[in-house]
């Protein structure tokens, strides 16, 4: 074996192609088969970019009818599952109370090879695990799926008892569509490789959800939420960022590993605050704080090229919808099943098992 070439945690290396995303960190482009994902964000419902995802394409009318229809019928949580979830300990964390009762969907259903129908029950039934075990934990009856909402709408509904207003519905909307899917990040990839050994779909979804519970991975934005919560109105935000720059503090929310320029997702919420912004207080903070600390951060890091990242945005628009923080990686992962899913099934239509080598270091012994 050549010892030479070789790379810490597989970074930069290509381990596979696909036709599902390109993630363009030196221009600042996030593409799902071949449409801008912003784009989508703002015009497209949760339904519509799943189809595009799984099937490759934008649904026509009746295609659309026909996915909406089988989302609400996987919705309904299968009741060995719902004795699952109200057997867990109270203490175990929604990251593996969503990991345990997405392993027990296990069933002839789900078996190899996997289908978009396989992905749809898995996507469709993740909103409806939070709310039940969010009501169990309260000691409430969990609210049914409604049938007469789409995906995101009946989310909310589950989650707060009521409808969501137009505005939120659409915020939660555009967040979930622009973390659908990112590239081969660590989840992604331990779904493709458990998918690789030919294990069902389901198997492939619970390995990629225990890589999302790492912090390192989906830690939930909070930091964010914490400093719009500290700043609490317009007048204060000048003076609390100056604070922070002058004791070489770092601002939350800007910056990014991957993009060199501007954040597409940042971009696409934030046009979503732009028009949303007088509507609701929380994103009207937001927006002017994001103004505020890209113009302190031209002054104090001068040639630095900061820009605002998703989670800043992210932190606004989920606190806007009045999600509580343990609920923002939970629903990071509701929409990520859906490029998963897609991952995994174009892992199965030209399939090679995954089997690196790795640089042994430890003794040898002497002959």
């Amino acid at each position: 074996m050549n010892n030479e070439k070789w790379s810490r945690g597989l970074e930069g290396v290509i381990a596979t192609d696909t036709a599902i995303s390109l993630v363009d960190g030196q221009n600042g482009r996030l593409i799902y088969r071949g449409h801008e994902a912003n784009k989508l964000s703002l015009q497209c419902s949760f339904e519509e970019v799943c189809h595009l995802l799984w099937y490759g394409r934008l649904p026509d009318a009746d295609s659309l009818l026909k996915i909406q229809e089988k989302f609400r019928h996987y919705r309904i949580l299968p009741s060995h599952v719902s004795s699952i979830l109200q057997a867990l300990p109270r203490e175990m964390s929604m990251m593996s109370v969503i990991r345990t009762c997405v392993s027990a969907l296990e069933s002839s259903f789900f078996s190899w090879p996997p289908t978009v129908d396989q992905a749809i029950a898995a996507t469709a039934v993740v909103p409806t695990i939070i709310t039940a075990r969010m009501a169990h934990l309260k000691k409430e009856e969990p609210i049914k799926p409604d049938p007469s909402l789409h995906h995101i709408a009946n989310y909310l509904t589950m989650l707060h008892g009521k409808k969501p207003t137009d505005t939120h519905e659409k915020a939660l909307t555009a967040y979930s569509i622009l973390t659908m899917e990112h590239g081969m990040n660590a989840s992604t990839f331990a779904s493709r490789v458990i998918a690789s050994t030919e294990s069902d779909l389901i198997s492939g979804a619970a390995g990629a959800i225990g890589a999302m519970k790492g912090p390192l991975h989906g830690g939930a934005p909070s930091e964010v939420t914490q400093m719009l919560h500290e700043i609490q109105t317009k007048e204060r935000a000048e003076v609390w960022i100056k604070e922070k720059l002058e004791n070489r503090e770092k601002l939350m929310g800007f910056g990014h590993r991957v993009y060199k320029t501007t954040d597409p997702r940042s971009e696409a919420l934030k046009e979503m605050t732009k028009q949303l912004a007088g509507e609701d207080p929380w994103l009207d903070l937001a927006y002017f704080v994001e103004e505020t600390a890209l113009r302190l951060l031209d002054h104090y890091k001068p040639g630095r090229k900061l820009y605002t990242n998703v989670e800043f945005y992210a932190a606004a628009i989920l606190k806007a919808v009045d999600l509580p923080p343990e609920l923002f990686t939970p629903t990071f992962t509701a929409s990520r099943m859906v490029g998963w899913t897609a991952n995994i099934i174009e892992q199965s239509e030209n399939n090679r098992i995954f089997r690196p080598q790795s640089l042994y270091t430890g003794a040898v012994p002497f002959s």
